[in-house]
């Protein structure tokens, strides 16, 4: 389903979701739960994020014939923010396990609520690859717009990007800078608070996943 508000989103809408995102936004949800809900709803996203990679066909033979065969015509790189974004990016990698996987290194100023980059490292081939950037969380986008425009100046022209829950004003501000970069997730929440915290959210998905909190 495409959302109605946003012309570069897809708002994945399922059963499965909707009981995981339940799992995920309760506080009393233990670590181990929380890793498990999180992991299925990443396939549900990963499936839609991927599903027109363009594809090359050969014949192979079966044990009765011969048959068309298929594999993927598209080098894929998977670049999860750190450290949250690990959690969606192994789900990815179930379905493309050859993909190549760059990282990024940010962290949220509490004061500013802007981006501080502290790390990056990308493999070769960005400027030919589907490249994912993955990040559960799209709050104020200040994080993901970095990222996009990291990647853009390395040469990326293939991205798009995968998060579990997103805020508006996160995905208004990537149609605003990043208009070419369409958004997969779970979920498009109310708002952000005063402390640019989604809400209703799940916290910090990050120290949840992590067992940090």
């Amino acid at each position: 389903m495409v959302s109605q508000n946003f012309e570069n989103v897809t708002l994945i809408e399922h059963p499965v979701i909707n009981r995981d995102l339940t799992i995920l936004r309760d506080v009393s949800t233990k670590t181990a739960e929380f890793r498990g809900a999180l992991k299925r709803i990443a396939v549900i996203l990963a499936y839609h994020a991927l599903k027109d990679l363009p594809q090359k066909t050969f014949e192979i033979e079966t044990p009765i014939e011969k048959t068309t065969g298929y594999d993927i015509d598209q080098d894929v790189m998977v670049v999860p923010i750190l450290r949250a974004g690990l959690g969606l990016s192994d789900s990815l990698l179930q379905f493309i396990p050859n993909a190549k996987v760059g990282h990024l290194g940010m962290y949220r100023d509490e004061e500013t609520h802007e981006p501080v980059d502290y790390y990056s490292n990308i493999p070769d081939g960005v400027e030919k690859d589907m490249v994912l950037v993955v990040d559960p969380m799209l709050a104020t986008g200040g994080s993901a717009d970095d990222a996009l425009s990291f990647l853009k100046e390395q040469g990326a022209q293939h991205l798009r990007f995968v998060s579990l829950i997103c805020a508006p004003e996160g995905l208004q501000r990537l149609e605003e800078k990043h208009p070419d970069v369409h958004t997969i997730t779970a979920a498009i929440d109310k708002k952000l608070n005063d402390d640019a915290f989604i809400v209703p959210g799940l916290g910090d998905a990050g120290d949840r996943y992590f067992g940090t909190t």
